[in-house]
Formats: structure tokens, sequence, C-alpha cells
């Protein structure tokens, strides 16, 4: 399918696959494969699977030990992202590392840097989120 096919194509697919690496409670560090279905038609990683990726790996810094109650209760919603897309790459290992920029009772702000091939800097996003009640 060429460039222009796909455009008009109204049908999209896609798997994102990731591991949480490293998890403590000021940080988070995870990676995900660039593989077939985080592709943009230009064959570099999507910008939404980059965003994906920090916004995940933010979450899970957010809550962090907390329990989250059966209907979400207490989840950290994330209302705002910020994200500056740098640069981006092909193949290999993209990684996110979130880290607190304030972690409070109400609002937490955590900065997430997405980083590719020799430390690379993709994206950084910088996300608050406040716990679902």
């Amino acid at each position: 399918m060429n460039i222009q096919d796909h455009i008009n194509s109204s049908r999209r697919s896609g798997t994102i696959d990731f591991t949480i690496d490293e998890r403590r409670d000021d940080y988070v560090i995870s990676s995900m494969p660039v593989t077939e279905g985080v592709r943009n038609p230009f064959g570099t990683v999507q910008a939404g699977a980059l965003i994906w990726l920090a916004d995940v790996t933010a979450s899970v810094l957010a809550i962090g030990k907390q329990e989250i109650g059966p209907d979400g209760e207490g989840f950290p919603l994330a209302v705002d992202l910020h994200t500056t897309l740098l640069s981006n790459q092909r193949d290999g290992i993209i990684r996110a590392e979130a880290r607190f920029v304030r972690k409070g009772q109400t609002i937490t702000v955590i900065r997430t840097r997405v980083t590719g091939d020799n430390g690379r800097v993709l994206a950084e996003i910088t996300s608050t989120h406040i716990r679902a009640v």
C-alpha cells in the first residue's frame, strides 16, 4: 500500500508492547521495542505511541504503592499532557523515564523523557494528574 492509499484508508490497527524495567518511589523506567505496530506510514514511530509510552510510565509512577479502588477510585487521571517531540527513529528500543516535578495530595506533575538509540531525546512530556474519586 502506498502512502496515499494509506491516508485514504479508513482502517487503522497496531499493537504496542512495553515493559516496566525499573520501578522506584521517585522514578519509573520503561521500554518499548519499535515494531510494525507503532510505526507510521513513513517508517518512524507514530507520535501517539511515544506519548502513550510516556503517559503509562508516568501513571505507574503516580500510582506508586497506592491501591486503586474497584471503580478506579484513586487512579491518577492525566488532565494535561504537554508534549514536545524532538526526534524519532525507525527501529531498536525506545525508553521512557518518568520523574516527579511535584508530588502533591491533589495534583501531581511528572516529567517523562523518552529516549531512543544512544540516549537521543525523542520527546519530553510533562503531565498533570489528579486522583479520581
